[in-house]
């Protein structure tokens, strides 16, 4: 086989992690000296201020569309995979989580949402392209009782015109150096009659990984943007400080029932404690933690207003909700700037997000990780040229 360029498609492509890990990737070549590479053709999305991310950062064509609307219309030719465009030989898609993620109800295929795969299934059907690259929540193993799942799987098996060879993996991101405990499937499809196989990648930093103190306290560069600061009310302030590192808001409503001896036991080990909590008298430490208490009823999500700890990586980033769901500092009782998520997201600080800053954070919570999506692009591009690395 010679060495060949492989033109990579996108469906749901977001901001850019995905195409921003394929243009990162580094081209492999095999003994005979040919070379295989990614260049990004187009990704699709209909997120318009995605696509104006996407396409500020010059990653390619970004075509603001419903997907669906954009597979029905111009993805079936077989010569061109969007009207005036090369044909694709490579496609990626991390479609849609809602009905897959365990926060939402996991309606699986039968929510409005579950059966958008079926856009990639319809590209890989009239394209046939060499391998693809597909990714989505870990909630999706046991949406509709583990059969949404075995049923996306079998389709994409079956799909083109000699089905592809599957690889399947849930993979742990801050085991491969993303500063963030995060949980994603991908699944690695390559053609069936080009008899290769993927291989799942060894961890490299399973031992150390890198944690969000490391990678938020790196001076920033002159010049980067989306580094706003969220304001918030003093009753979210007043929160924080009664919130340490890892905990999250109801940890408040442990310290109701102690006594204020107990409770500044619980609250002194806080580096802020001397400055911000010690003048307070018992009374005034009880008042204050049942005013900043939330006093909810309903589902207690472990996220919401829950402090990072530096020596450790963060917790899962996720583009949805409101106040409370934002991502906070281990020590400083702010919520994360844009610019500090997306690098726990892995994205270079010259990567620009458009957009109002609550549709940058929703950019990037939802975004594929750029560093993982190299490290699995790269990966193919070795399978493809014959060299071995490090697998599972």
């Amino acid at each position: 086989m010679i060495g060949k360029q492989f033109l990579l498609g996108e469906l749901f492509c977001g901001p850019g992690g995905m195409a921003l890990g394929a243009k990162l990737a580094k081209p492999q070549h095999d003994r005979l000296g040919n070379t295989y590479c990614i260049r990004h053709s187009w990704g699709v999305d209909i997120d318009e201020t995605a696509i104006n991310t996407f396409n500020v950062n010059k990653l390619g064509i970004g075509i603001c569309a419903d997907v669906r609307d954009f597979v029905a219309n111009e993805g079936k030719s077989p010569e061109q995979c969007i009207s005036g465009h090369d044909r694709i030989s490579a496609l990626a898609f991390g479609f849609p989580c809602n009905d897959f993620s365990v926060v939402g109800k996991q309606e699986g295929l039968n929510g409005k949402f579950g059966d958008l795969y079926k856009a990639g299934l319809e590209v890989l059907n009239a394209v046939n392209p060499d391998w693809f690259l597909a990714e989505n929540v870990s909630g999706i193993e046991s949406a509709n009782f583990g059969e949404a799942f075995k049923q996306i799987q079998n389709d994409l098996s079956a799909a083109g015109d000699s089905g592809y060879e599957l690889t399947t993996h849930l993979y742990k991101f801050e085991d491969y150096g993303v500063p963030q405990y995060r949980r994603r499937y991908f699944i690695v499809g390559i053609r069936k009659d080009l008899h290769l196989k993927f291989k799942v990648p060894k961890p490299t930093h399973k031992e150390r990984p890198i944690t969000a103190g490391e990678a938020l306290t790196r001076p920033l560069p002159d010049g980067v943007s989306n580094i706003e600061f969220t304001r918030h009310s003093d009753r979210v302030v007043g929160r924080l400080k009664f919130t340490p590192p890892g905990k999250n808001a109801w940890f408040l409503d442990t310290l109701i029932p102690m006594n204020a001896k107990k409770i500044r036991d619980q609250l002194k080990p806080v580096s802020w404690y001397a400055s911000d909590l010690m003048g307070l008298s018992d009374k005034e430490l009880k008042l204050a933690v049942e005013r900043f208490c939330l006093n909810c009823t309903k589902a207690r999500m472990s996220h919401i207003y829950r402090r990072l700890e530096s020596d450790r990586p963060a917790y899962t980033l996720t583009g949805s909700g409101g106040g409370g769901t934002h991502v906070y500092h281990w020590s400083e009782h702010r919520a994360l700037t844009n610019r500090e998520r997306a690098r726990l997201q892995g994205f270079p600080d010259d990567f620009v997000f458009m957009g109002k800053k609550e549709q940058v954070r929703r950019q990037i919570g939802m975004a594929v990780s750029p560093p993982m999506a190299k490290i699995i692009f790269e990966k193919i591009l070795m399978t493809f040229a014959g060299k071995g690395y490090e697998s599972l």
